[in-house]
């Protein structure tokens, strides 16, 4: 059967979760470096939407600009593609709101809300989806081999973070935390793991 070549190239991953066969849920995302660059955008507006060169970047310093300031005092920003609004977290577990103070509080990113027009826009796919024509996180996570091998190359300090194996593995954060928690595991495990501060250090279990 001939490989579709139109639609949104995708990629399967596994998930941290698992199934009812004890193998983890899988889920999508658009393809490992399918992306259009800024310089992309400025010269397709420039070639086809009559506006001038670097006029387009200069709307978006200005937006910018004006947008992370009112960000950063707490207000939620609209525009014509949608909205965007800080994203705070409390530190800690809290029970008594008498006792939060602002040093219980960080702000750990900012949310974007695409409006309906512009997500009913960007949504309106009419070729389907297509699988990636390279390995994807999925069939990599069943190859020993690469795994095996990427392991090894984490393991020139003595032991294997989240960060490193991801680097090597190709897989995305939750999947690369899963496989080597899966590690640890088991009547014979191949794996320890040890908290460091807000990180997890995975080192080779000692036989005998």
């Amino acid at each position: 059967m001939p490989r579709k070549t139109d639609g949104i190239e995708i990629e399967i991953h596994p998930g941290p979760k698992k199934g009812e066969d004890g193998k983890p849920l899988l889920y999508v995302r658009p393809a490992k470096g399918h992306k259009k660059t800024f310089k992309e955008l400025e010269e397709f507006c420039t070639k086809y939407r009559g506006l001038r060169t670097g006029e387009i970047g200069q709307v978006f310093d200005v937006l910018m600009e004006i947008a992370s300031n009112w960000l950063s005092e707490g207000y939620r920003v609209e525009t014509p593609l949608g909205s965007f609004a800080p994203k705070l977290k409390l530190l800690g577990d809290h029970t008594d709101p008498q006792t939060i103070t602002g040093r219980d509080i960080t702000y750990t990113g900012i949310d974007f809300i695409p409006n309906k027009d512009f997500f009913k826009k960007a949504s309106r796919n009419r070729e389907g989806y297509r699988k990636s024509q390279g390995v994807v996180g999925n069939s990599q996570m069943y190859n020993q081999q690469a795994m095996d091998a990427a392991l090894k190359r984490c393991m020139t300090l003595g032991y294997a973070t989240i960060p490193e194996f991801m680097i090597y593995s190709g897989l995305k954060r939750d999947s690369a935390k899963s496989y080597l928690d899966s590690l640890c595991e088991g009547d014979h495990p191949r794996l320890w793991r040890v908290k460091e501060s807000r990180r997890f250090l995975y080192f080779p279990k000692k036989k005998g």
